[in-house]
């Protein structure tokens, strides 16, 4: 019961973690616009249809290319493009087609936007359009590279002061920041503040999921562990709810950020976990934390730290000689991971399945508001469909082994990217089913590419590697938001791109070695073995510490793991 309550507890906060993620999908967006006019408008005509005012025509006015003809009430009449407007020197009559002298001006008088849809986004409200549209295209970038600055610094304070200070103070940033980003004055404002939301988002979600894994039992780590991106699939689907319901960026973006109050208002009661309380040598502490457990899952006899403690030292660590100690006490860096040939082909192929991972998982999120049809009910369905994706990635792990369930998923994903781009423009529910599929597919492979890397390698740089891939994984997620954008440069090059990336990474993981059922390897010699014989590996016998050794993961495996999305 009391590791349920802090369980559910501390993931439903991670909704705050897929809202903040994917806000930008309907608060930047860029509506039909035109040059605005010096004066006010007495009729308007977009080739044969004439109307009294500008909103009437956005309906009609399809093409960007083309512009719209107004005239003003004191006679004069404009041509009015996206980025430029010609005044007509000679007035005559009111007709689309002018083969006459005309003044071309920029745009001075500000712009006129498309509110049918959108009464207001944050490029309508600074004009980043035209000259300034690089900066709404750095919106989501800059959000993904706090992100990836988050994650390290959290999870290193984390590991210093304690995960229940790190969770306290992100969940409140969470709030404080995604309130202030609704009443920023201006662009260079709204960035930085929505820079520290990424930062405290990101790190709430890595240390997350170490405080959960460190309560949940073994037989319910992978589970639970999974589960945790399911509650950030859910932040998307509020975040598609919320974008339909509400229409003004600032009050989409307030709403959004209240979304998780109530987790604000009580997360001050959750305890410390007592792992890292152990390893701080607070064994007082841990052991009310302990005895709360207890009592509320009604277990009349705790353990008793100081037991666990006498009998860690008396075990058989303490006969261990000085020699055996020193190869422990080596230090090990990012070149440890290409060590041999081996090891070396691995971490390459690993890094590139977390890069594929975050590339495309990003690339199917940001891209579902532009397939056509509804575009809210788009990116539910997208958040909706990574829901039971989890679930497949917990059974096939478990049934089909970590390899065998990643390389037909991988696979899958570039078959979609590819199968999309021979459907007719015009099925729009074919379009966005295939992308549900290309999303499910990918993250199914994403999910479970962060427990597949911890098993690949030994012990003394499982976390350097895991940290590592996690790291690829932002890069993929910074690169992402510009892969979407070669939109513009041919409508399918973003799956392409992704579908290219995840065929090379299936290739490449079936030289990786299937991990399902064999021991944990402690040494990079021995991580090479299965490299190069899985099937005697599988048969030979672990060495006679890996028991130890699994007690240490035990205890310290959950702060290896860092999923960030």
């Amino acid at each position: 019961r009391f590791q349920a309550c802090v369980y559910f507890a501390s993931v439903f906060q991670a909704m705050s973690c897929g809202i903040h993620y994917l806000a930008s999908v309907f608060m930047a967006v860029t509506p039909n616009f035109v040059c605005g006019i010096p004066g006010n408008l007495s009729s308007v005509l977009f080739y044969n249809s004439s109307e009294a005012s500008l909103e009437d025509i956005w309906t009609v006015w399809t093409a960007t290319e083309n512009y719209i003809v107004v005239q003003l009430e004191n006679g004069e009449i404009w041509e009015l493009n996206q980025c430029s407007k010609a005044k007509r020197e000679v007035s005559l009559d009111l007709a689309y087609e002018y083969k006459g002298n005309k003044s071309v001006f920029s745009c001075s008088d500000g712009f006129l936007y498309d509110d049918t849809k959108w009464k207001s986004t944050v490029v309508t409200q600074w004009d980043l359009v035209c000259d300034r549209e690089w900066l709404a295209k750095l919106i989501q970038p800059t959000f993904m590279l706090g992100v990836l600055i988050g994650a390290v610094i959290f999870g290193d304070i984390a590991d210093r002061l304690g995960r229940q200070r790190v969770i306290w103070f992100t969940s409140a940033g969470q709030f404080v920041f995604g309130i202030a980003v609704a009443f920023t004055s201006d662009y260079y404002s709204f960035v930085i503040v929505r820079f520290l939301l990424a930062m405290v988002s990101s790190g709430y979600l890595v240390v997350a999921f170490v405080y959960v894994t460190e309560f949940v039992g073994i037989k319910a780590r992978t589970w639970a562990s999974m589960h945790v991106h399911a509650f950030f699939a859910i932040g998307i689907m509020v975040v598609a709810l919320v974008g339909f319901l509400v229409r003004t960026w600032w009050v989409y973006q307030i709403f959004l950020s209240i979304a998780t109050l109530p987790f604000v208002l009580c997360c001050w009661m959750l305890p410390e976990t007592p792992f890292w309380l152990l390893s701080e040598g607070r064994y007082e502490d841990a052991q009310k934390v302990i005895n709360t457990m207890a009592r509320w899952n009604k277990v009349s006899t705790p353990c008793k730290v100081a037991e666990l403690y006498s009998v860690q030292h008396d075990g058989p660590v303490s006969g261990r000689t000085g020699d055996n100690d020193a190869p422990s006490a080596k230090k090990h860096n990012i070149l440890d991971l290409f060590c041999n040939w081996y090891i070396a082909r691995r971490t390459i192929t690993v890094w590139l399945v977390w890069f594929t991972g975050s590339l495309g998982y990003y690339v199917f999120s940001l891209s579902s508001v532009n397939l056509g049809g509804n575009e809210y009910l788009n990116l539910f369905l997208i958040g909706a469909v990574e829901l039971p994706c989890y679930i497949i990635a917990c059974i096939g792990m478990d049934k089909l082994g970590r390899r065998n369930t990643l390389i037909p998923f991988l696979i899958l994903s570039a078959l979609i990217c590819v199968l999309i781009m021979f459907i007719p423009q015009d099925f729009n529910v074919l379009i966005i089913l295939a992308n549900m599929a290309g999303k499910f597919s990918i993250g199914v492979a994403f999910g479970l590419i962060y427990l597949y890397t911890a098993e690949l390698y030994p012990t003394i740089v499982r976390s350097l590697a895991v940290g590592s891939g996690s790291m690829m994984c932002r890069v993929g997620s910074v690169v992402a938001p510009f892969c979407v954008y070669l939109r513009s440069v041919w409508i399918f090059m973003p799956l392409l791109l992704v579908g290219i990336m995840a065929l090379l990474s299936g290739i490449l993981t079936i030289m990786l070695p299937e991990t399902l059922g064999k021991p944990l390897t402690n040494t990079l010699e021995e991580a090479t073995e299965i490299g190069r014989n899985e099937k005697s590996c599988s048969e030979k016998t672990p060495p006679a510490q890996s028991g130890t050794a699994l007690e240490k993961i035990e205890m310290c495996g959950p702060e290896t793991v860092s999923p960030e999305k």
